[in-house]
């Protein structure tokens, strides 16, 4: 069987980013559907639009709707045709921004995530989890392809409540024994083939990163401050994990 690793194109990090998205979002795409937490762009709506707009981009600003059902996907997909947008940016939290990968998908165009928390390492992942209207479970939508891009604004992750780090540690610890386990018994991975040596590095490099900057980030977490220690930490959550698995 074939080794296989998959990870988002690219993977921006930094404290303040959520200015130079247009910046970065420039050679995607000239026309983009923003997907956002009606929570979040009630404090960073503004921001995106001046990054846009100084970025000679053109954008539509949609609220998420509240649930990653199949009818919110098709309701977003009609604001985005209509809008003409050539690419869609998620940003919020992770019903959010499946919400943004499987519109991105249905519409075969690409996709920019912006998590708000390091709670999970999804916002890298190809997968997308779709609910009913009502909240109940219907199917995993796998994605042949990462996101083009994720950035992460660090400063807004540091604002979030402690305990989506802690919720994030958690998960992220995990990463290293699903690898290795499965380059032990050569298992198939999420990627569709067996652990890569790169992939069993970066989640070993999750793990020691875990161990050593852990309680240092919670510290900053708790006081809502960026410092060396939660950017690894943030980095660990959302993107050593999420391609280490």
């Amino acid at each position: 069987m074939d080794r296989i690793i998959q990870s988002p194109g690219k993977y921006i990090q930094g404290a303040d980013v959520i200015n130079r998205l247009g910046e970065y979002l420039k050679p995607l795409a000239e026309r983009w559907l923003v997907v956002g937490d009606k929570f979040v762009l009630g404090f960073a709506q503004s921001t995106v639009e001046k990054s846009f707009k100084d970025a000679g981009l053109v954008v539509e600003i949609a609220p998420f709707g509240g649930e990653c059902s199949q009818n919110e996907i098709d309701r977003l997909r009609g604001i985005a045709e209509t809008a003409q947008c050539g690419a869609i940016l998620g940003i919020g939290g992770g019903k959010t921004l499946d919400t943004a990968k499987a519109l991105a998908h249905f519409m075969g165009v690409p996709v920019a995530i912006a998590p708000t928390i390091a709670s999970t390492d999804a916002p890298c992942s190809a997968l997308s989890v779709i609910y009913t209207d009502d909240g109940e479970f219907d199917r995993y939508l796998m994605l042949p392809n990462n996101p083009n891009m994720v950035i992460v604004d660090t400063k807004i992750v540091a604002g979030a409540p402690a305990r989506l780090l802690a919720a994030g540690i958690g998960d992220a610890l995990a990463t290293w024994f699903e690898a290795r386990a499965c380059s032990r018994s050569g298992a198939t991975t999420m990627a569709g083939g067996k652990c890569t040596q790169a992939a069993l590095a970066l989640a070993e490099l999750c793990y020691n990163t875990l161990l050593e900057e852990g309680e240092k980030a919670m510290l900053a977490a708790e006081q809502h401050v960026v410092t060396p220690a939660l950017e690894r930490v943030i980095e660990a959550n959302t993107y050593l994990s999420g391609v280490g698995f």
